[in-house]
């Protein structure tokens, strides 16, 4: 999964302290702010209104790749009649027994990815609106702005409409796969983590899922944790624009939103992290209700030595987390 990092190694030259002071202990009990009282209602209307509309789905073959994928290029029409490219990979021999709709970070994303252990599925990689394959004139690609767009409205605010992408790219592999039913999977990394905790909570048609470092969690405590990357643009708008920026965010908080997820979730979080902060990370794990894995990365958004060995660990952790979809 393809990660929004900050590309910055040095771990003097933050200028605040990326793990915040938190002990793990204290990580695990970060808790949700207080949601709005229509805070489902909100995400419900969204959803059975994204449900009405057909994705339309058009698909062109690029290639076979040599490590065993036929690689395509597919898009669909999304909320707005936004039209949200991606690409989907299935595999060269064998029978497809299980989907994922696979999400980005801020960084956006150049090509599928390849490492993942799931050669009996379909792998749709989308690019959310005003991002990467997805580019659209009235949208900023870079995450400093494209997180401000109508960061004013709730209703217009550039993140709900990702999160309608992604429940239109579940709508899409449906459409192509109908018989996949029940045998769906999700993964989101960073942005694509909070993203995914969003339309989760009112989600039905997906089995599993994966957030890796995942953002938006417990914004009122976000936005008071210095941080780089697109958190860092949205704490500089809040500071000239408070009570509204506030009342916005509080219907785009991945923990008041993982409150209401149903389905077994497995997250990893980092302890360090320079871009989002380690708290919001746990605020979401902590308020999942139900069945719930955790794996404890020593940081992210950073390189570090140990890096290659967790990667090798986690994704081993999630081929068998994502193992029942397959039945």
């Amino acid at each position: 999964m393809s990660d929004d990092s900050c590309n910055i190694i040095n771990k003097n030259g933050y200028g605040f302290d990326p793990s915040y002071g938190y002990s793990l202990e204290q990580l695990l009990n970060v808790g949700s702010p207080k949601p709005p009282k229509d805070f489902l209602a909100f995400w419900q209307q969204r959803y059975q209104q994204a449900l009405r509309i057909a994705p339309l789905p058009k698909i062109t073959f690029i290639s076979t790749d040599k490590s065993g994928w036929q690689i395509f290029h597919i898009s669909y029409t999304s909320t707005d009649q936004r039209r949200i490219r991606c690409w989907l990979m299935l595999p060269t021999h064998g029978v497809v027994k299980r989907g994922f709709v696979i999400g980005h970070g801020y960084g956006g994303r150049t090509a599928p990815d390849f490492h993942l252990p799931f050669q009996d599925a379909a792998l749709l990689f989308p690019c959310f609106r005003g991002l990467g394959l997805s580019h659209e004139a009235d949208i900023s690609p870079d995450p400093f702005w494209h997180v401000r767009h109508h960061i004013e409205d709730a209703d217009q605010y550039v993140l709900g409409g990702c999160v309608e992408d992604l429940w239109l790219a579940t709508s899409t592999l449906l459409n192509l796969f109908p018989y996949l039913s029940g045998h769906l999977g999700y993964l989101g990394i960073s942005f694509a983590g909070g993203i995914g905790a969003l339309a989760l909570a009112v989600e039905q048609r997906i089995a599993r899922a994966h957030f890796n470092v995942p953002t938006f969690g417990n914004q009122p405590l976000r936005l008071r944790l210095p941080s780089q990357g697109s958190a860092s643009s949205v704490q500089q708008y809040y500071c000239g624009h408070k009570k509204q920026t506030l009342k916005v965010l509080r219907y785009y908080d991945a923990a008041t939103a993982a409150q209401h997820i149903t389905l077994p979730v497995h997250c990893a979080c980092a302890t360090f992290d320079p871009c989002v902060a380690p708290p919001g990370q746990f605020a979401i794990y902590n308020a999942l209700p139900g069945e719930k894995q955790l794996f404890v990365l020593e940081a992210g958004h950073y390189n570090y030595p140990n890096q290659a060995q967790q990667q090798d660990q986690l994704i081993n952790e999630l081929a068998a987390f994502f193992a029942p979809l397959a039945k």
